[in-house]
């Protein structure tokens, strides 16, 4: 049992999917780098952009609904941009139904793509399903990443990430079509960590979900499961401060982490999860590698999301996760942290990445009801 967003007891499992039940994936450090996470070896390859198209790769795995390109003739869509609070570009779209009285005020949210993701990854599934129910939605790339600025490319900084949702707020609350004190957020994975750290500080976002929530400064200080050594972290930054000279000196950049490449016999289960979502056409995208740049990861040391968690409140939070997911762990500390109004919301046989695209196993009427009830 756990406590919803109203003060009730209710049930942390969903609706039971239609798929077997997998058991949960024991990390090791090494394994950690599938997901962008600090290698305790130090850096990878200097990572050359994918060049090829979605057609001239493997269909990936599309059981379960599986549907990252969705597109919804309810809804119209439009790209924009805005500038964040340090006049840097940020990039999205901007999801309005179809049916929506524009003479009125409606409900909005933001959405954050996973990191290393760009907004046509996920996000703008979510924001979709999302505007169907009758949200105007934003989905948008991090600084950094897609076709946002930031320059170079990659580069990992938390506290900009942060900033950029609250600068898709200031954009929502500027349509005349947005009632300003109904805007709510969605973050998945990496974004769940950024928009709990946005909304820490910006209390103009009313209502919080997350997905599959990856905490990036716990990943990658300890990995998943507590993996990661005192040693192997500061080897790490050891390695990352050595590349900054390099790169001062005109020197190559260097990127760490992310999805791989290709697999092989000792590829880990993680490795092949993520591969099949980012390296097949069932969710790849041009505008990213996954890889962030080596020099700046170690920015997420210091990144603590879920300290002073208390200052969300009362302001509602809702972790949604597989019950079978790799990650499950960072949900349960910020549902375990979280002072007010809260939920922690199991999807039964779920892994991490079924929840970035799935729509069988995503639980939208969940989303939903929680931020027609919030909101």
């Amino acid at each position: 049992m756990s406590t919803d967003c109203n003060g009730n007891n209710t049930t942390t499992q969903g609706i039971q999917a239609g798929v077997s039940r997998r058991n949960i994936i024991k990390l090791t450090g090494a394994g950690a780098a599938a997901i962008g996470l600090s290698s305790a070896a130090g850096a990878g390859p200097a990572f050359a952009a994918p060049t090829v198209s979605r057609k001239d790769l493997e269909p990936g795995d599309t059981s379960n609904g599986a549907d990252n390109f969705y597109t919804s003739n309810q809804v119209t869509v439009k790209k924009i941009s805005f500038k964040n609070k340090y006049e840097m570009k940020v990039v999205g779209n901007l999801f309005v139904p179809n049916n929506l009285d524009r003479g009125a005020t409606h409900p909005a949210l933001v959405v954050g793509h996973p990191m290393g993701a760009v907004k046509e990854q996920s996000a703008n599934l979510y924001a979709t399903k999302m505007a169907e129910q009758g949200y105007v939605t934003l989905s948008f790339d991090l600084s950094f990443w897609g076709e946002s600025a930031g320059k170079p490319g990659n580069s990992v900084s938390p506290d900009i990430y942060a900033e950029d949702f609250s600068a898709a707020v200031d954009y929502l609350r500027a349509q005349a079509f947005v009632a300003k004190e109904r805007v709510g957020a969605i973050g998945i994975c990496g974004s769940g960590s950024f928009v709990i750290s946005a909304a820490k500080i910006d209390p103009r976002i009313k209502a919080i979900a997350t997905v599959s929530m990856y905490d990036m400064g716990a990943a990658n200080r300890d990995g998943l499961n507590k993996s990661v050594t005192l040693e192997q972290r500061k080897a790490f930054i050891a390695t990352a401060a050595a590349q900054r000279d390099v790169e001062f000196a005109g020197g190559a950049m260097e990127y760490t982490g992310g999805t791989p490449d290709e697999l092989t016999a000792e590829s880990t289960a993680v490795d092949r999860e993520f591969y099949d979502f980012y390296r097949t056409a069932r969710g790849y995208h041009p505008n990213t590698t996954t890889h962030p740049a080596l020099a700046t990861n170690t920015k997420f040391m210091n990144f603590h999301p879920f300290t002073d968690l208390d200052l969300v409140s009362p302001r509602p939070l809702l972790f949604i996760a597989g019950d079978q997911a790799h990650s499950r762990e960072f949900s349960e500390e910020a549902y375990r942290l979280a002072t007010g109004p809260k939920e922690l919301f199991w999807v039964p046989g779920a892994g991490h990445v079924d929840l970035y695209d799935r729509t069988g196993l995503i639980p939208f009427d969940k989303l939903t009801d929680f931020f027609r009830t919030q909101l």
